[in-house]
């Protein structure tokens, strides 16, 4: 498995970040995505990247550990995990957003490796934190 994460302390109350965390499609959409559409357990979600498009479809997932989560049900990947964890710290908030994914050989092809993947992710984490600070 591959793992990117990334992690920020905001100077923002806790709960004020899960409330935005938990309005999916602006959340969503933060990241860069093309087109999110959201229903009350599953997130479909479009990009491009590179030469091609990438569709995935999530579930979110009740994962004790995290704030919010979801895994692929069906897309590129051949598993896909992401975990959103917000922390009251002192006086400050520490998000942290961690995606493991493996990959799926066969649909992937040649244009499109970890690096790349994990690149591109990280930009997607980023700027989703970007949003919630």
């Amino acid at each position: 498995m591959e793992r990117v994460s990334v992690r920020r302390e905001v100077a923002r109350d806790a709960d004020a970040v899960r409330e935005r965390m938990h309005d999916i499609e602006p959340f969503m959409l933060a990241a860069g995505f093309d087109e999110v559409r959201h229903t009350d357990s599953s997130v479909e979600i479009a990009n491009e990247v590179g030469p091609v498009t990438i569709e995935l479809f999530l579930e979110l997932s009740d994962d004790p550990d995290a704030d919010l989560a979801y895994r692929q049900v069906d897309g590129i990947f051949e598993e896909m995990t992401t975990t959103y964890t917000v922390t009251e710290g002192d006086g400050s908030t520490v998000i942290e957003a961690e995606t493991e994914f493996a990959l799926d050989a066969a649909i992937i092809g040649s244009f499109l490796d970890a690096t790349v993947i994990k690149r591109q992710r990280r930009r997607e984490l980023t700027a989703q934190l970007d949003y919630l600070e």
